[in-house]
């Protein structure tokens, strides 16, 4: 069976892109990585209870808390407040963590190396998400491309990227499909209790839910959409 590493935030996306692994036969690895956002105790909280729920045994908790060093995100620097009810799309949101991406994927093919897997999967969105650079497919495929360069000569990794050109009703309906428990993920970028409703990826979610016609199985303190 070929081995996938999946990048698992927690959140809907990275739960679905998950799913996707799941069904498309792999024997599944979870990663997690923390970088100092605001939300991490509720996030690796979500990561292990979908690691539960689909019985992965192999899975791996780290961080890159330079990144929290680094600053330059709202979601690192708690001097720099979430934007609330914005959806912009015409400017990258202050949530954007600097090459954030590529910094999980480095992590991510550091493992897959050693396991011997032939993928990694990411919850990537460019259609329907924040406008963030590092969720772009060029940027993936550069990626593949920096992997072939600096692993060794047998290592055949490849970036699965299944929700990239999907948007956030067609990933819920596609989680419901292939039975994600979505009461488990967390998606907010302020609260850990009650997702806030209010920040771009709370948006972002609400619509998709709604555009879906389903109601969000997770609570809020207020729906601004």
């Amino acid at each position: 069976m070929s081995k996938a590493v999946c990048l698992l935030s927690g959140g809907l996306d990275s739960s679905v892109a998950a799913a996707c692994a799941r069904a498309e036969g792999h024997e599944l690895y979870f990663l997690h990585v923390g970088y100092g956002q605001l939300t991490w105790e509720r996030e690796v909280s979500s990561f292990n209870q979908l690691a539960d729920y689909y019985g992965v045994k192999e899975r791996l908790i780290t961080t890159a808390e330079h990144l929290r060093a680094i600053g330059g995100s709202a979601l690192t620097d708690p001097n720099m407040p979430v934007p609330e009810n914005d959806l912009d799309p015409s400017v990258i949101p202050v949530t954007y963590v600097p090459f954030r991406n590529a910094n999980l994927l480095s992590i991510a093919v550091s493992w897959a190396e050693v396991l011997g897997a032939q993928f990694i999967y990411i919850g990537a969105v460019e259609e329907d998400g924040s406008g963030y650079p590092d969720c772009r497919e060029t940027f993936f495929r550069a990626f593949e491309e920096a992997i072939s360069k600096g692993t060794r000569p047998e290592t055949d990794i490849r970036i699965k990227t299944p929700l990239i050109r999907k948007n956030k009703k067609e990933i819920v309906l596609l989680g419901l499909e292939l039975g994600v428990p979505l009461e488990k993920t967390w998606s907010c970028y302020k609260n850990q209790d009650e997702a806030c409703g209010s920040c771009d990826s709370c948006l972002l979610r609400l619509r998709g839910f709604r555009e879906a016609g389903i109601a969000d199985p997770i609570s809020y303190r207020q729906h601004t959409t």
